[in-house]
C-alpha cells in the first residue's frame, strides 16, 4: 500500500464517517480508529484569533466581566488567515524539515517556493515521505517544530500565494 492509496482510504473513512477500520494485505496491516468527538478541523485556529476581556452592559453584567471572540488577527501574526494557503500533513508521523540531521532545512521563512518543492519529511513506520508545496508563494510561517509528531491533516506551513 503506498502513500496515496493510504490517503484515499483515510478520506474516505472520513466521508463516510467510519470510526473503525481493519485491512490486511499480505504483510501489511493498517487499522484505523478515530476519536468520536467533533474533529479538530471544526474548532477556531488559536493562532489567528484574539481574546479580549469586554465590560457587560445590563442587569445581568457581573463584576468579573465576559470573554468574547475577537476575529481579527494579533498583532503578532504575518497575515489574515484567508490570504495564507496552509499546507497540510497528508499522513501522521514524525516531522522533519531537513534531509539529514545537521543539514540545512529544505526550505526557510520567506523562500519562494515552487509547485512541487520539497517542504519537509515525514518519518512514518521507518519510511520517510517527501512532503511536496502544492502551492506556489512566499513562505510566511513554520507551524510545527523539528522532531515532533504530527497528525493527518495537520497543519505545517503557511504560504502567501504568488498573485
Amino acid at each position: 500500500m503506498n502513500l496515496k492509496e493510504l490517503k484515499e482510504l483515510v478520506e474516505f473513512l472520513i466521508e463516510k464517517d467510519i470510526a473503525e477500520f481493519e485491512l490486511e494485505r499480505g504483510d501489511v496491516k493498517v487499522k484505523i480508529k478515530r476519536a468520536a468527538d467533533a474533529p479538530p478541523a471544526l474548532l477556531p485556529d488559536s493562532r489567528y484569533i484574539a481574546v479580549q476581556s469586554v465590560p457587560v452592559a445590563g442587569s445581568l453584567a457581573s463584576s468579573a466581566g465576559a470573554s468574547r471572540i475577537d476575529t481579527a488577527p494579533s498583532s503578532g501574526s504575518p497575515e489574515p488567515a484567508e490570504d495564507l494557503h496552509i499546507v497540510k500533513s497528508p499522513i501522521v508521523g514524525t516531522f522533519y524539515e531537513s534531509p539529514s540531521p545537521g543539514s540545512p532545512p529544505f526550505v526557510k521563512v520567506g523562500d519562494t517556493l515552487e509547485v512541487g518543492q520539497v517542504l519537509c519529511i515525514v518519518e512514518a513506520m521507518k519510511l520517510m515521505n517527501e512532503i511536496e508545496c502544492d502551492a506556489a508563494g512566499v513562505l510566511v510561517k513554520k507551524l510545527i517544530a523539528n522532531g515532533q509528531p504530527i497528525e493527518y491533516g495537520q497543519e505545517l506551513f503557511a504560504v502567501r500565494p504568488a498573485r
